[in-house]
């Protein structure tokens, strides 16, 4: 009879092995969408630097798609992103959770630059990979309902606005384009994104007491 420690222990090495193989996946992936770009990498190709079957690829991302989703969720929600989640979950205050609200897009395309920036470049028409940026800025401007809804329940959203014009400016502002703009084609530092877009989402969505 087989005692449950043996059997955690089987079940600990089992998902510590599957773990190293979507590893190694993911890690081709992003290997030969870089260097080849996206549409031209096949899922025959990533198995075999991966050195698994194509049927593993399959049954670990699903798809290619699944597979570029994959990277682009661990990158953007990496543990940037969760040093910058945690602030913002800690506070209660509306408005300081507006203000927060530019740390986290710093995070999140901070990441985003250091670990995707050559696979976006070398397949920035990818019907693929504008698909998969679609579906995560739906999800973004999901994420940030919440905080627009606080706000506007605490009786501190700017006078003029409602909660759809709010969400959008919160949405827009905080937007991809917007920081590629600013940090990468204007020269600014990571800091003065930052500092400009806490000060401008405040001014725009926010009033005092």
């Amino acid at each position: 009879m087989t005692s449950p420690g043996k059997r955690n222990y089987r079940s600990e090495a089992r998902s510590e092995a599957a773990e190293r193989t979507r590893q190694r996946i993911l890690d081709a992936g992003k290997s030969l969408f870089s260097r080849k770009g996206i549409d031209a990498t096949t899922v025959a190709q990533i198995a075999e630097r991966a050195g698994v079957s194509e049927p593993t690829v399959y049954a670990t991302v699903k798809s290619k798609a699944g597979l570029l989703d994959a990277l682009i969720r661990d990158a953007i929600f990496g543990p940037r992103f969760q040093q910058a989640q945690s602030r913002l979950d800690g506070v209660d205050d509306p408005v300081r959770r507006i203000a927060l609200t530019a740390h986290v897009a710093r995070a999140i395309y901070e990441a985003e630059s250091k670990e995707l920036s050559v696979l976006m470049k070398s397949s920035a028409f990818s019907p693929e990979l504008r698909k998969t940026q679609q579906s995560f800025e739906t999800l973004r401007r999901t994420m940030q309902q919440e905080r627009i809804e606080a706000l506007f329940a605490a009786g501190r959203a700017r006078a003029g606005l409602d909660r759809d014009r709010a969400a959008a400016l919160l949405w827009m502002y905080t937007s991809r384009e917007l920081y590629q703009k600013l940090v990468r084609e204007s020269g600014w530092t990571p800091d003065d994104y930052q500092a400009w877009l806490e000060q401008t989402l405040l001014e725009t969505l926010t009033q005092g007491p």
